[in-house]
């Protein structure tokens, strides 16, 4: 309060000393108008801010010349240039190409269902089978009726081969047999349709017909769900402004909350196309699932490599200040001397971030000693005592 005091006087009295012709405050206190007040006041804040500046430059060449100089208290980090790779975090869910419903092919009651949910099925296995309706039995019909119709065909060929009976006995014979032959084949595809087979292999998700129930071909009408969990992916809308960092084979990896377990993985396919809605495409990463634990639907958290360097320069982004100009700098301890040294400011220019470092693209170099703790109360060119060096790792 002293202090101020003084300054304040020494102010005043620099400023009703330096023109005869001013007025004193006193008198522009009882005679001034508002503006006038407010221009003295600016005036008087000038001038202080200038006595203190003198001051402190006064204490400080006192201050070394009397030997009791006290250096501020600083940490120092050195700089070391490591292996960054930076990761894009984006969130997606569990998907599977093989996830369908099955439907019947034809009417009829669901005569029987040979499997239960959570069984696992192959290929081609039969699952279900609809009422034919006595289909079974004209296919029956109809290959009695095709073998006579072939036997018929190849006496008639043998005696067309010998010349004996006319030509279009041989060709009615014919004729007859691939027609029959093609009939069978229709009424055995036919047939096919009641029954139901598995379309890949992989777990009966759930069996939603019941034995007895009357199905038909049409939407509302499947009888089962059919998952296989071994060909797992997910999808994620990568911005369009990471075209150029993300390509097929980057690293992935997997992050599955509920799960608490997380993969890596590689990119396997990225999409040709910007999605206007969004400005993003989109990008397919494989997930293998040996245990089985991984569903459909399951919620994700990607992070995919987008940027890596061999040589990159991690700053803490604690001591990065930025000044008027918006250019962002930190102070560097040069010239050490024992535990004492110079606070020097380099303005760097910032890349890629990660947690609560970054990299600095230029400003600093391998070995640099970083100013850490103190690095918002150190001046540009004043004499710092370094308490600890840390390593940056």
């Amino acid at each position: 309060m002293k202090k101020f005091i003084y300054l304040l006087t020494a102010a005043i009295t620099l400023a009703s000393c330096g023109d005869g012709n001013q007025s004193t405050v006193s008198d522009l206190i009882t005679d001034a108008d508002l503006e006038t007040l407010r221009a003295k006041k600016t005036e008087v804040s000038a001038l202080q801010r200038s006595v203190e500046k003198d001051l402190q430059l006064l204490d400080s060449v006192i201050a070394v010349r009397s030997g009791e100089e006290r250096l501020p208290l600083v940490t120092t980090l050195t700089a070391k240039a490591e292996k960054f790779d930076h990761f894009l975090e984006l969130q997606g869910d569990v998907k599977t190409k093989q996830n369908v419903l099955i439907y019947p092919e034809m009417a009829g009651t669901l005569q029987r269902v040979y499997v239960k949910e959570g069984e696992r099925v192959r290929k081609g296995q039969l699952l279900a089978s609809i009422d034919d309706g006595g289909m079974g039995s004209q296919v029956s019909q109809l290959k009695t009726q095709a073998a006579l119709a072939k036997t018929t065909y190849e006496r008639q060929k043998r005696l067309w081969e010998q010349k004996i009976g006319s030509e279009i006995q041989f060709l009615q014979a014919k004729s007859s047999y691939e027609a029959t032959e093609n009939a069978v084949k229709q009424a055995q595809s036919q047939l096919g349709k009641s029954t139901i087979r598995a379309p890949f292999s992989g777990i009966i998700d759930d069996v939603i017909k019941e034995q007895g129930t009357v199905v038909s071909p049409g939407p509302g009408a499947e009888v089962f769900r059919i998952v296989n969990l071994s060909d797992m992916y997910i999808t994620v809308d990568v911005p369009e402004n990471n075209l150029g960092a993300i390509s097929k084979g980057k690293e992935a990896k997997v992050y599955f909350p509920v799960l608490g377990d997380s993969v890596i993985s590689k990119v396997r396919q990225t999409g040709n196309f910007i999605n206007p809605s969004n400005r993003a495409f989109s990008v397919e990463i494989p997930v293998p699932n040996s245990k089985g634990n991984i569903k459909p639907n399951l919620s994700a958290r990607v992070s995919l490599n987008d940027y890596s360097s061999d040589n990159a320069i991690l700053v803490p982004q604690g001591i990065i200040s930025e000044n008027a100009e918006g250019d962002q700098y930190v102070y560097v301890a040069v010239e050490p001397n024992e535990d004492k040294a110079v606070a020097k400011r380099r303005i760097i220019k910032t890349g890629k971030t990660q947690g609560s470092l970054v990299e600095a693209l230029s400003g600093i170099n391998d070995g640099d000693l970083l100013i850490k703790e103190g690095a918002r109360t150190v001046k540009e060119g004043q004499n710092v005592q370094i308490l600890n060096t840390e390593s940056n790792e």
